[in-house]
């Protein structure tokens, strides 16, 4: 089947879900107001909260969410087949991620703009809040050494690479400075930074920069490591930088590469005409994982992923102008999401490869599927910008900085979160210097995931992914299910219907439930010490963390609101001040 053909039906499908759906959710869920005043403005503080432009926020949004991940799990989970991957990205995207991503904004806007594991607090019960808390703390240190490994290793694969997105970051500091100080439109600087960072990509190919000889004259044996170093350094220093500074023009300057990618996609499969020669369905290998509950694992970006109500709720509702924003915001930006998903299923399914042999040759296994994931995307996608006449070495380079920049910005974003979320924890058990020191809680903040990223072990894919990996999609999508657990007891209470929360949360529930209670046995008998000791114990901890976070949801609905909330469902007794503005 052409691929052209698929991408068009699927647009028309994204694009009825936001005109149609998203309406609904904004006016008779959510009750969206325009004349809320929004805790960006309550407490502006130039730092955290801003009040910005929907267009700038929806880049900061977007970019924060998308990463490397609406690539990496829809370019392995064609491994089933391109059917069932397409279809929940789809129905995913529409009535779950939009549902989930728009929600977290909308109640973290009636909640000061505090994080969704601290709205538990207020929703369900104090429990529940250190019970949310603790997996959010945990998936955020594993995004944040996935990813930087993930960049790591696309900077050593792509050396060509290192310049353009380096460059990019004095780049949008500068166009920052410039849009704050002149008050003027972010539409041009950033365009001008986007043509910028493109041209950087002709200087990339012909200067490449290479770690290799200096990360072995100081001892390390993969230069991805020294990598992941630096990664870290900076982000440490960009988590205290002002959102306006380099966060929001640099994420904006990001976003206009998701259309940019996507029309290079499009373009280029309607130019080259290319086909989709993967099965519908594949038949996979005795022994692979089923399809069920693991393709809605496997594919969490781009369908819902628990990640996204982090961001919505820690540092986008902070930059939400006016209430009705978050309708564009949240639910676009799932719909960017799930289109990138589509481009990454196309690319590996139709662009990759030519002919059903050589597909199967890229995905002969599982384990093979998974290892490959990003260099079938970065390769699908240079096959489509190579029919539109750019030479294939600066297309897979073009390729590699959409990857990278995408990334790079979740994991700005996510190390970000993680000191909020340290502060949370500390202030909950009493450590108030730990609390209140943004310094400290930065440097706990970026110690930790980036450890994980250094341990020894695993095998050839290194411990974060060759052990730690194995439980990111369960926790992922688990805190997706959690997440709108809180939306659901929110909607409940206001008197209105959740069954659009309630539904996905159920489906979502059930499939991580079951893929932790399926992976838990295979850990235990597993012969390898870091599945037996490690993991196995981790998932049992998340598994009944889960299921006694469902159980007080339960009783939150069953007992009533332990706080009094007003008709547009703001807590009456509400005390806003976040630790993170402190």
């Amino acid at each position: 089947m052409p691929a052209i053909v698929v991408a068009a039906v699927v647009g028309v499908l994204f694009f009825l879900g936001y005109r149609y759906y998203s309406a609904f959710l904004a006016e008779r869920i959510y009750a969206l107001d325009p004349a809320f005043v929004t805790p960006a403005h309550r407490f502006n503080d130039g730092m955290d909260f801003v009040p910005t432009n929907k267009h700038v926020v929806f880049g900061h949004h977007f970019t924060s969410v998308a990463g490397a991940a609406p690539i990496v799990g829809p370019a392995i989970a064609v491994f089933w087949g391109w059917g069932p991957a397409l279809a929940w990205i789809v129905l995913g995207t529409i009535f779950a991620a939009g549902v989930h991503d728009f929600g977290s904004i909308a109640v973290s806007l009636r909640h000061g703009a505090k994080n969704i594991g601290t709205i538990a607090h207020d929703v369900i019960s104090r429990r529940a809040r250190t019970l949310f808390l603790f997996i959010i703390f945990f998936l955020l240190t594993l995004v944040n050494a996935v990813f930087a490994v993930v960049i790591g290793n696309l900077f050593v694969a792509n050396p060509g690479a290192v310049i353009p997105i380096v460059v990019e970051i004095p780049l949008a500091i500068f166009i920052g400075q410039y849009i704050y100080r002149t008050r003027s439109a972010a539409l041009v600087p950033s365009i001008i930074g986007v043509i910028g960072l493109y041209l950087l990509i002709w200087v990339g190919q012909q200067y490449p920069v290479d770690l290799a000889p200096l990360a072995e004259a100081i001892g390390f044996d993969n230069p991805r490591n020294l990598w992941v170093i630096l990664l870290f350094a900076y982000t440490f220093v960009a988590s205290r930088l002002p959102v306006w500074m380099l966060l929001q023009p640099r994420d904006y300057i990001n976003s206009h590469q998701l259309f940019i990618a996507l029309g290079v996609i499009g373009l280029g499969m309607l130019v080259g005409w290319n086909t989709i020669v993967a099965p519908v369905v594949n038949d996979v290998p005795e022994g692979s994982p089923s399809i069920f509950p693991f393709l809605f694992i496997t594919i969490a970006c781009g369908a819902i992923s628990g990640f996204h109500s982090l961001v919505s709720s820690g540092t986008t509702a902070k930059q939400i102008d006016k209430e009705t924003d978050a309708r564009y915001v949240g639910y676009m930006g799932a719909v960017g999401e799930g289109s990138l998903a589509t481009g990454a299923v196309l690319a590996a399914t139709a662009g990759v490869v030519a002919t059903t042999a050589d597909w199967q040759a890229l995905y002969p296994d599982f384990a093979t599927a998974s290892g490959g994931a990003v260099g079938n995307f970065v390769n699908g996608v240079g096959v489509f910008a190579n029919n539109l006449g750019v030479p294939l070495d600066l297309a897979i380079i073009f390729a590699a900085v959409v990857v990278i920049s995408f990334a790079a910005t979740t994991m700005d974003t996510g190390v970000r979160l993680q000191r909020y979320i340290v502060q949370e924890i500390a202030e909950v058990a009493g450590w108030h210097k730990l609390a209140r020191n943004l310094t400290l809680s930065g440097i706990v903040a970026v110690a930790i995931p980036l450890a994980m990223a250094l341990i020894p072990g695993g095998g050839d894919a290194g411990y974060t992914f060759g052990v730690l990996w194995r439980l990111f999609g369960t926790t992922n999508q688990l805190t997706a299910g959690l997440a709108l657990t809180v939306i659901a007891v929110w909607i409940l209470r206001m008197k209105r219907n959740p069954l659009p929360a309630v539904i996905p949360l159920v489906f979502l529930l059930a499939m991580t439930t079951w893929a932790l209670f399926s992976q838990f046995w295979d850990f235990v008998q597993a012969d390898a010490w870091s599945e037996r000791w490690v993991l196995a114990p981790l998932d049992a901890i998340i598994f009944v963390l889960a299921i006694w976070l469902i159980v007080e949801a339960v009783g939150a609905l069953r007992g009533g609101s332990a706080r009094a909330y007003d008709e547009m469902g703001s807590p009456l007794d509400d005390d806003t001040t976040t630790t993170s503005t402190r």
